[in-house]
């Protein structure tokens, strides 16, 4: 008996093009060369075809071709699709970062956006971009769910870390953290991972504050009596353990992910370790918003030397996490 059901539609994956004079264009275009990323995904970008021919013929690729299309609903799968947020002629200078650049990298992330909240895509890539517009794109992101618990939660492999404090200033993130804080983060962070990861009952291994967590009197207090009213929630949470506990030995295999209290504490072993490449998003966002691990790189831009492995787990992520959540 033949099977006549209609095939399931690939995620559509928008694109954020970041700054246009970093290494973005380089890392996508090196991504989307191999054809079989066409396979699992149909990709929109929302940038400019012709800074999209500027690198491809810098960087001598041949592939891949560009479909372009006026709004996301003509997006075509097997192809890479552009919506081309201006018309006009955009000077590009690889390697400086600019007001014009920055411009064009909050108008790539606007259109991206507001075709994440109508539904035309399932989920957004962002491509690296200067601290300034970073900020700024963030701003606009989080301004359509003020009221969402939030958090920025890194993965690479089977290594998933998030970090409670994301990355305020350690002077602040100290002053941030009490005890229902860090309740309201890993019930956040346990949801994430059952609704984004397929994990029916996660194991949370959670970081200390101190040096030496996990020893008497380490001055953890806070964290022992968010973990203990945690696993009252009914939040597998366990710890405080060091840093060096958790990552110099296999013991962070031991569990299904890691929450660290502030920015370093996560970021260093996480790239230290990322041989595969390494991405974020952020649990907890009733939309799917990722990107790679790592800045614009203005000194690698249009020089054909930015690997594209971070980003290549960004967009799997991206996928990952909507398949996830649909139940697929």
């Amino acid at each position: 008996m033949q099977n006549h059901s209609t095939p399931t539609p690939l995620p559509h994956i928008g694109l954020s093009h970041g700054d246009i004079n970093g290494i973005g264009y380089e890392i996508m275009l090196k991504a989307f060369s191999d054809s079989r990323m066409f396979e699992s995904m149909a990709p929109i970008l929302y940038g400019q075809s012709k800074a999209f021919s500027y690198y491809k013929k810098n960087l001598g690729l041949d592939s891949p071709n560009y479909n372009l299309i006026r709004d996301a609903q003509q997006a075509s799968e097997k192809k890479f699709n552009i919506v081309n947020i201006v018309e006009n002629e955009v000077k590009i200078e690889p390697g400086v970062p600019n007001e014009t650049s920055t411009e064009m990298s909050v108008l790539s992330m606007k259109r991206a956006v507001d075709d994440l909240q109508k539904g035309l895509i399932d989920a957004l890539v962002m491509a690296p971009d200067s601290p300034l517009a970073a900020k700024s794109n963030r701003d606009f992101l989080f301004s359509f769910h003020k009221d969402a618990e939030t958090l920025r939660v890194m993965v690479s492999g089977k290594m998933r870390i998030a970090l409670a404090t994301d990355d305020l200033p350690l002077s602040e993130a100290l002053g941030a953290i009490d005890i229902r804080f860090l309740v309201n983060k890993l019930a956040v962070f346990s949801q994430a991972l059952k609704s984004d990861f397929g994990i029916p009952s996660p194991k949370i291994a959670v970081l200390g504050i101190n040096p030496h967590s996990g020893s008497v009197s380490n001055g953890d207090d806070k964290v022992v009596k968010a973990v203990g009213d945690a696993q009252k929630k009914g939040i597998f949470a366990f710890g405080p353990f060091s840093s060096t506990q958790m990552f110099a030995s296999d013991l962070w295999m031991k569990y299904d992910a890691v929450m660290a209290m502030h920015y370093e504490q996560g970021v260093f072993p996480l790239k230290l370790m990322a041989l595969d490449g390494c991405a974020y998003y952020w649990a907890g966002l009733p939309i799917v918003c990722t990107a790679p691990m790592h800045g614009p790189a203005f000194e690698l831009a249009n020089a054909n030397k930015a690997e594209p492995d971070f980003y290549r787990k960004a967009l799997y992520l991206a996928e990952d996490i909507v398949r996830h959540r649909k139940g697929k």
